[in-house]
């Protein structure tokens, strides 16, 4: 009897140790397929199973890292900021496992991710950014400072307060112009609901705070960029970019021609073969 009570509590010890540390853990990773690796990184509220259609092609001939952050699908939040917590475990991985000469794939916060990331140090062998910018903040705000962007303000505190019905009505009207993707809309709409309430908006503030236009001057690798030509047309799309992207010196801007902000559900054929072609 004794012995089992002392196998029970090192049972115990062991479970609380490990809720413990995944508590404090950045991101989940999962790994699939054999062969030179691939890093995938979502957008904001998105897991892992954003990138299956193309993963379950290219795991075929690639080994897949797909990540999903804290706070986003079943990954348990983490304290804030988040963003430098998310950035640093990421860079850690990388090192931690001889990636570094990995293919870096990230779809809007997840290639400024790979941006920022690849800006700091010679990571990677290539970029492949997915409708992502340098400074998302820029684009929203006239007068962007970075340092003006704080957690605390009524429109963070309205959000926060929202319940689930009024949550999910903004949310369905934010994914309207992501995707023409019925099911697809559905399922970016289930991600913004299951996201940490506070992760979803102070984690939204630390993503403005990014600020990436002067640093990827740094970045020396290939960079292709798949930019969306919805809501906006072609025209204004190249403008943003060129002017975003304007002190990196080595990149292709490649348009999805009609597809939203989720090139892969808009135009699925195209972003598979186009990342095939430039992997």
């Amino acid at each position: 009897m004794k012995n089992l009570r002392s196998i029970f509590l090192v049972v115990l010890t062991a479970m609380f140790v490990w809720n413990l540390s995944s508590q404090n853990k950045a991101f989940e990773v999962k790994v699939v397929g054999q062969g030179e690796p691939l890093l995938f990184f979502p957008g904001f509220t998105c897991t892992d199973k954003v990138w299956e259609e193309q993963v379950a092609e290219l795991s075929k001939e690639y080994q897949c890292h797909l990540f999903t952050f804290a706070g986003f699908g079943a990954v348990t939040p983490i304290e804030f900021p988040w963003y430098p917590k998310i950035e640093k475990e990421v860079l850690d991985y990388i090192k931690e496992n001889s990636l570094e000469k990995a293919t870096a794939i990230g779809h809007s916060l997840g290639g400024t991710l790979a941006l920022s990331l690849a800006a700091k140090e010679p990571l990677f062998e290539k970029l492949i950014i997915v409708d992502a910018l340098t400074a998302s903040g820029a684009l929203m705000f006239p007068d962007y400072k970075s340092e003006n962007l704080v957690y605390e303000s009524p429109y963070n505190n309205q959000v926060l307060a929202m319940n689930a019905a009024d949550f999910k009505s903004m949310a369905i009207q934010m994914a309207l112009g992501m995707t023409s993707n019925q099911d697809k809309r559905n399922q970016i709409i289930e991600w913004m609901e299951m996201a940490d309430r506070e992760t979803y908006v102070y984690g939204y503030i630390d993503y403005l705070k990014v600020d990436l236009r002067e640093k990827v001057s740094a970045i020396q690798i290939p960079v292709t960029i798949l930019a969306a030509t919805q809501p906006f047309g072609e025209q204004i799309a190249r403008k943003t970019y060129e002017e975003q992207y304007k002190n990196l010196t080595n990149y292709e801007l490649i348009f999805a021609e009609g597809a939203s902000h989720f090139i892969m559900y808009d135009k699925p054929d195209w972003f598979l073969n186009t990342l095939k072609s430039k992997i």
